[in-house]
């Protein structure tokens, strides 16, 4: 089964991404150049990255002393995808890229991410890039962002510690100016810091020649005191090997050192680390210390890493999606295969009869239907953020402003819905395997293990619903979500004059009413705590009603196709996505509207 149909079906028939053709910047691309780069990630993924996705998580990476070793499908993995110029697929023409729509990257993404998560598609590294390209100088995306958009250099995003985690407020890292000039160092303000950073995805490692890390930290007051809260962090440029002005490397090692690899239970194929800044290790200069150059300005450090923050979220919802996706076809293959149990008939079971495949009976087919709901409305929905990305970046002001608040209001649900409901997808397809499911001799359990990871990666679901609900959906007024609200109205009009989509449009206005008014009833009290004690619920019925009409835009794109088997898959799919998903929002809406303080009031000791 391959993913290409569903891929060209979202891109061409629903979101007509030849459309954006027709705008000076992709002027130069069309259908065919499109099709092109999803030839290309499609074999690159098939050769590359996937038949050694079962090798890179038994061979996990390990520290020889000196250095951090990968098999070698992951370097030729890294060589093949820097070659095919997608990190910097949407980048202009004058740096190298392919003034690509974000829209078809994302597409030709999801491939790698179905192939072999672990192995990774640099999204990390373009990720540190197109951060210094909106917020670097000029000498650092020529000497940081462009390297690493040529696959010389790796990045990575420094936020976390040990006694931190999720709170940045608690980053204790310090930063300190380096000597008397160290506002003339062309590559930006120099300091030296000192710190730790933890869970540091492709924090060390062999496989290109420098590692560029962006690094939030604090400078200390006049008094050598840190700045409480997120006011005082600020970013940091901290090469691995130092570098000059040129981006050639100097011959000297930065004073960044790896503590340890972490062991995770999922994607094995990165490493993940605990790195040391500043312990002198590797002094520069004979002093210890790492040094780092300035990004924008002292003290907005934050504002600048949520850049790189909300472009990685948006990753970590496709790497779910795809996830999922690589179950569900896993399960289903499976299921037309596998024999077991005979039908049910007037007389009960024939035990005389042969066994059916397991896809006849209506439980799996009810398991498999559930998985393509779950992950081809994520695919869709993760296709339409990039789409908005693109509307943000080349459309007319008007248009882009509202692109850019729906995106801001879509970005929790976009990270936080697939790494819940791709992540249940996984937990299916094992079921339908039964007992082989729990074995290595299946995928299906390592997509799972891969997947369980994308839940707290980029901010745990409790971060991501605070963020909807005590942000995003008050934001300018409420304008974004009154925008989403208008998207969905719109669906809704154009659906409920066709008998078939009648009852969906009608029920996904009902479910629409209650999601909009519920911040209101959860602010009754004017008490923040009240407000965001049910924040996840809120999340979860926010996410379900998107997906919903997600599924019923899309449905109304097939039903203009002609008939075909994957036309009644997808009309399928949004009907039980209606019958057995949208009803579950009335629960997860009740405690919100009614400030429900069970779990909040609940004593500790009572646990």
């Amino acid at each position: 089964m391959s993913l290409r149909p569903t891929v060209d079906f979202l891109l061409y028939d629903w979101l007509n991404a030849p459309a954006l053709s027709e705008r000076e910047r992709f002027a130069d691309h069309s259908r065919e150049t499109f099709d092109a780069v999803l030839d290309t990630c499609e074999r690159i993924a098939r050769e590359k990255y996937a038949p050694f996705n079962r090798l890179v998580d038994t061979q996990e990476p390990h520290f020889d002393g000196e250095k951090v070793i990968l098999p070698q499908a992951t370097h030729d993995a890294q060589k093949a995808y820097a070659e095919s110029g997608m990190l910097s697929a949407a980048q202009d023409y004058d740096v190298g890229g392919m003034q690509l729509p974000y829209t078809v990257e994302a597409a030709a993404n999801a491939f790698f991410a179905m192939a072999s998560v672990s192995i990774g598609s640099g999204m990390l590294t373009t990720g540190n890039a197109n951060l210094l390209m909106v917020h670097g100088t000029e000498r650092q995306k020529q000497v940081f962002a462009l390297n690493e958009f040529a696959g010389r250099f790796s990045g990575t995003m420094c936020l976390s510690e040990p006694q931190a985690g999720s709170s940045l407020s608690d980053v204790a890292t310090r930063a300190v100016p380096d000597g008397e000039d160290f506002e003339s160092d062309p590559l930006g303000p120099r300091y030296r810091l000192k710190g730790n950073k933890m869970w540091i995805s492709a924090g060390e490692h062999e496989l290109t020649e420098n590692i560029i890390h962006l690094v939030l930290a604090k400078i200390p007051d006049d008094k050598g005191k840190l700045v409480p809260g997120t006011r005082g962090i600020s970013l940091f440029i901290v090469p691995k090997k130092m570098v000059n002005t040129e981006g050639e490397l100097t011959g000297e090692r930065n004073d960044v050192a790896l503590a340890g690899l972490n062991h995770k239970c999922g994607w094995r194929g990165t490493t993940n680390t605990l790195l040391n800044f500043g312990e002198g290790k590797y002094p520069v200069k004979g002093e210890a210390g790492a040094v780092g150059y300035l990004v924008g300005q002292a003290g907005k450090g934050l504002h600048c890493m949520f850049h790189m923050m909300n472009e990685a979220r948006i990753g970590v919802g496709m790497a779910a999606t795809m996830l999922g996706m690589a179950g569900y076809h896993a399960s289903l293959d499976y299921a037309k295969n596998r024999p077991q149990g005979r039908p049910m008939g007037p007389a009960g079971k024939d035990p005389a009869q042969p066994p059916v495949r397991i896809i006849e009976h209506a439980d799996v087919k009810r398991m498999l239907l559930a998985q393509k709901s779950y992950c081809e409305g994520a695919l869709a929905l993760e296709l339409y953020c990039a789409r908005l990305v693109d509307e943000q970046h080349t459309a007319d002001a008007a248009t882009a402003d509202d692109a850019r608040l729906l995106l801001e209001v879509l970005t929790p649900i976009a990270k936080s819905w697939p790494s819940e409901w791709c992540l249940e997808a996984n937990s299916l397809a094992i079921q339908i395997h039964g007992g082989y499911g729990y074995t290595r001799d299946f995928p299906v359990e390592q997509y799972w293990r891969d997947n369980r990871l994308n839940m707290i990666h980029e901010g745990t679901h409790g971060i991501q619903a605070m963020d909807l609900l005590g942000r995003k959906v008050l934001m300018e007024g409420g304008k974004g979500l009154s925008l989403l609200a208008g998207r969905i109205n719109d669906t809704i009009q154009r659906a409920i004059h066709l008998p078939e989509f009648a009852a969906h449009a009608t029920a996904l206005g009902h479910a629409l009413a209650p999601v909009r008014a519920a911040p209101n009833a959860a602010r009754a009290t004017g008490e923040p705590t009240d407000a965001l004690a049910n924040a996840v619920p809120y999340l979860q019925a926010f996410g379900h009603t998107v997906l919903a009409w997600v599924w019923l835009d899309v449905a109304l794109a097939a039903h203009s196709a002609s008939e075909s088997a994957a036309r009644t898959g997808r009309l399928a799919a949004m009907r039980f996505f209606f019958h057995y998903e949208l009803p579950k929002i009335g629960a997860w809406l009740q405690v919100v509207s009614s400030r429900d303080q069970t779990c909040a009031a609940l004593p500790e000791d009572a646990f």
